[in-house]
Order: structure tokens, then C-alpha cells, then sequence
């Protein structure tokens, strides 16, 4: 008689836990640059939400008539990274008190917007809107809109990893580099 034992799953077998949230604030090729630098980040991807279309494309979204808004969806672990310190670093590299507006990207699509799925997620959202608010980094009143998650429509595929594929466009020179260089100097200790 032979007897066959299962192995035990080990930690590292064993799925990380993940939680996802949803951020707007101007065009989503900065945002996107950004959160992929940062540790406990699985996934980052460009896309809508907010609005009354169901599948937008880029030209419809940029007419401005939908009521989406760019924004990307952030997969993250965590046990590595705090929602806390991920809604510092999107009120660090965006100006949450321009409405509907980031630079020369005017439009609603590019309004400072934040989804939230859960009550937990909605007070840390307001939690570092009050913090940002207190540290007067920003001149002028947060107009970030707070509103609950309800449908996320992934951009076209030229629009993911923009930064890191285009990075020599003058776009990205000019309005994504800058962000990027924000980040990695306030959040050094959390890049990957």
C-alpha cells in the first residue's frame, strides 16, 4: 500500500491579495506612467469611466459630449502598497483644483475624478483630499469629483504603456516627463 501526501500550498503558491481603484486627473498616459513605477502596482490601464456611452472610443471621448472622463484603473497589492500612498502620489503629480482642466488638456474628460467601490475607499479618498486640502501644495479649492465605481472601459490598445513605448514624443517630453520626475523624486522609497 502506497501512501501519497499533498503537498502544503507554500506563501508563495498562494494568490496576493489585490484591490483595484479607479482615478481621473487630466490624460491618463501620466497617470499610467506614474502608478506602473510604483511598488505593489500589478496593473495600470488607460480607459473611461463616468459617462452615459457604453464602449466610448478616444475621438469620442475627446469630443467631450460623453461624460467620460480619461482615466486608469490600478490593480495593487495592498500588503505592499496603502491606498493611502497611492492617493498621495495622485494628488502629488495632478492639480486636483483646476476644473475639468490639467494644463493645456482642457475638457471633461480631463477633470479630476476619483471612483471609489467601497466605503473604506471612499473615506481614504476624502481622507487625502482633506490632507491635500491642509497641505496647501495646491493654491485654490480641490474640485475632485468623488463618486462610486460603476463601469470601466478600457482605451484603445495604442494608449497603453504610452509613455514607455512614446516617450520621446514631444507630448510626453513636455507634460508626461515632468509628473514622472515628481514622483520619482517625492516617491523614491516606493518606486519598483
Amino acid at each position: 500500500m502506497t501512501t501519497t501526501f499533498a503537498a502544503a500550498a507554500t506563501p508563495a503558491a498562494m494568490p496576493a491579495a489585490s484591490d483595484t481603484i479607479t482615478l481621473g486627473g487630466g490624460c491618463f498616459w501620466c497617470l499610467e506612467a506614474v502608478f506602473e513605477g510604483l511598488k505593489g502596482v500589478s496593473k495600470v490601464e488607460s480607459g473611461y469611466a463616468g459617462g452615459h456611452l457604453a464602449n466610448p472610443t478616444y475621438a469620442q471621448v475627446s469630443d467631450g459630449n460623453t461624460g467620460h472622463a480619461e482615466v486608469v484603473q490600478i490593480t495593487f497589492d495592498p500588503g505592499v502598497v496603502t491606498l493611502d500612498t497611492i492617493l498621495r502620489a495622485y494628488f502629488t503629480i495632478h492639480d486636483p483644483t483646476t476644473l475639468n482642466r490639467q494644463g493645456n488638456d482642457v475638457g471633461t474628460q480631463y477633470r479630476s475624478i476619483a471612483f471609489y467601490r467601497n466605503e473604506a475607499q471612499k473615506a481614504a479618498i476624502e481622507k487625502a483630499i482633506k490632507e491635500t486640502a491642509d497641505s496647501h501644495e495646491w493654491s485654490g479649492a480641490i474640485v475632485t469629483e468623488v463618486k462610486p465605481f460603476s463601469v470601466f472601459y478600457k482605451a484603445e490598445n495604442y494608449h497603453q504603456e504610452y509613455f514607455r513605448l512614446h516617450g520621446e514624443q514631444p507630448y510626453c517630453q513636455l507634460v508626461v516627463a515632468p509628473k514622472v520626475a515628481k514622483f520619482r523624486k517625492k516617491f523614491h522609497d516606493f518606486l519598483k
